[in-house]
């Protein structure tokens, strides 16, 4: 098994309110996407064909979702009727898309006022259903979808001798604020 580094990008962390943490975990997610898909390129193309393409998938399925949500935040539609796309994008294709809708969230709680989380958001799912939900509660499904996913990925990554990136808030904060590790 191998480690994988990824040039981790830093953000300014604020206090703790909720649309700050909100943001924290945002930024995490940036940080952990990064990682996972640094993870995904060492992916042996040949050897583990079926592997990296069901991986691919899985993180495709990830940014599609990130992409309804983002659509739901902003009042627009989107022309999904699925939770995954019919084709496979590369995966430097994906990994920048990513990268971009990682920032657009990161940059819209960041100019989100903490009064505006409470706002309740219509829309419908692509099933059909029709659903209400507060933007705080979007941007946490959104949060907690990709860890999720990501967590199935790093098992597979294991299965083929790869150590996955440990995707922990914790290490996050401490890796952006390492004046956190002295104890006052």
């Amino acid at each position: 098994m191998h480690g994988i580094v990824a040039a981790q990008p830093t953000f300014p962390l604020a206090t703790m309110s909720t649309s700050s943490l909100l943001l924290s975990l945002f930024q995490c997610k940036a940080a952990a996407n990064a990682e996972i898909f640094a993870a995904l390129e060492t992916i042996d193309p040949v050897s583990h064909e079926k592997e990296r393409h069901a991986l691919t998938r899985l993180m495709n399925h990830i940014y599609v979702v990130d992409q309804i949500f983002a659509a739901h935040l902003s009042g627009k539609s989107h022309a999904f009727t699925g939770v995954n796309t019919p084709e496979t994008p590369t995966l430097a294709d994906l990994k920048n898309h990513a990268a971009q809708l990682d920032q657009w969230y990161v940059q819209l709680l960041s100019e989100t006022p903490s009064a505006a989380l409470e706002e309740q958001i219509s829309f419908t799912f692509t099933d059909g259903q029709a659903a209400r939900m507060s933007r705080e509660e979007i941007f946490c499904h959104v949060a907690m979808h990709g860890g999720y996913h990501r967590g199935a990925v790093g098992k597979v990554l294991q299965q083929i001798g790869i150590t996955p990136p440990r995707e922990l808030l914790t290490s996050f904060l401490h890796q952006q604020q390492p004046e956190r590790r002295v104890v006052i």
